[in-house]
């Protein structure tokens, strides 16, 4: 059984920080690319951040460069968001989402998904 939790999220003043965690089961977590989207109210969904594997390799959206960092425990299942800086336009509903292959009689692409977490940026 998949699983994605996602938690850390909350109501922050802008300039303000915050850390989501998304711990996840049901899959080998070591091999999957873990990735963080958000959708602002009224707004497409949007690739926040991407890490590989290993975590040796990142990418992060333009609005977020700087700002956020990704990060995993592979030890923990678990991947990460640093948010600082944050700003009214981040407010979004933060969803972890992992990307993996396994072999069963043939390969297969996995893609699953947390529910999602509120974050709220607000004087």
């Amino acid at each position: 059984q998949v699983q994605l939790v996602e938690s850390g999220g909350g109501l922050v003043q802008p300039g303000g920080s915050l850390r989501l965690s998304c711990v996840a089961s049901g899959f080998t977590f070591s091999t999957a690319t873990m990735n963080w989207y958000r959708q602002p109210p009224g707004k497409e969904r949007e690739l926040v951040a991407t890490i590989t594997d290993t975590g040796a390799s990142t990418n992060y959206a333009d609005s977020v460069k700087g700002r956020f960092t990704i990060s995993r425990d592979n030890a923990k299942n678990t991947v990460y968001l640093q948010m600082t800086s944050l700003e009214s336009e981040d407010t979004a509903v933060y969803y972890c989402n992992a990307k993996w292959r396994e072999r069963g009689f043939w390969m297969r692409n996995y893609d699953s998904w947390g529910q999602g977490t509120q974050v709220t940026v607000s004087s």
